[in-house]
């Protein structure tokens, strides 16, 4: 009996190391980075952006942004950012919107940066998504669009 014990607390102890070494690989991504780097280094990210189809209505709501700024503060290792973000990228791609009216900011666990970028917006959930006039808050999505994200842009435009 004591030799079944041993065994099965050998392989708990062994399955337990072998997870947090694949946690330990993940890396994450504190800071600012183009879309292009965060979709080449995150297959998840990546695969969001190739499987969202955004409907003709999305489409035009997102052309609506022209112009605008939109900051989004995301974690990589965030389901609801994995999900959001590439769709919020896909819009910008397939619109035809300024690269340079975007900026994604990776945020850590504890929802932090460097800059402090985080503290002046007071970031609480991610992603926090942000649409700017200049230097004038909008508003903002936060977590998960009510409708869908282009939508949800779209009526904060419209308040």
């Amino acid at each position: 009996m004591r030799v079944v014990f041993l065994c099965l607390l050998l392989v708990l102890i062994w399955g337990c190391q072998s997870t947090n070494g694949q946690v330990a690989q993940e890396k994450i991504v504190v800071g600012e980075l183009s879309s292009a780097e965060l979709l080449s280094a995150y297959p998840a990210f990546e695969a969001e952006y190739h499987a969202y189809q955004p409907t003709a209505a999305e489409l035009s709501a997102a052309a609506k942004l022209n112009g605008l700024k939109v900051v989004v503060l995301f974690g990589t290792w965030c389901h609801d950012s994995e999900r959001e973000v590439p769709r919020l990228l896909k819009l910008f791609d397939l619109v035809g919107l300024s690269q340079d009216n975007l900026q994604l900011i990776g945020v850590n666990q504890n929802k932090q940066e460097p800059s402090g970028l985080y503290r002046r917006l007071d970031l609480r959930f991610t992603p926090t998504i942000i649409l700017f006039d200049g230097d004038k808050e909008l508003g903002r999505i936060i977590e998960k669009p009510d409708n869908n994200i282009a939508q949800d842009l779209a009526a904060i435009l419209a308040k």
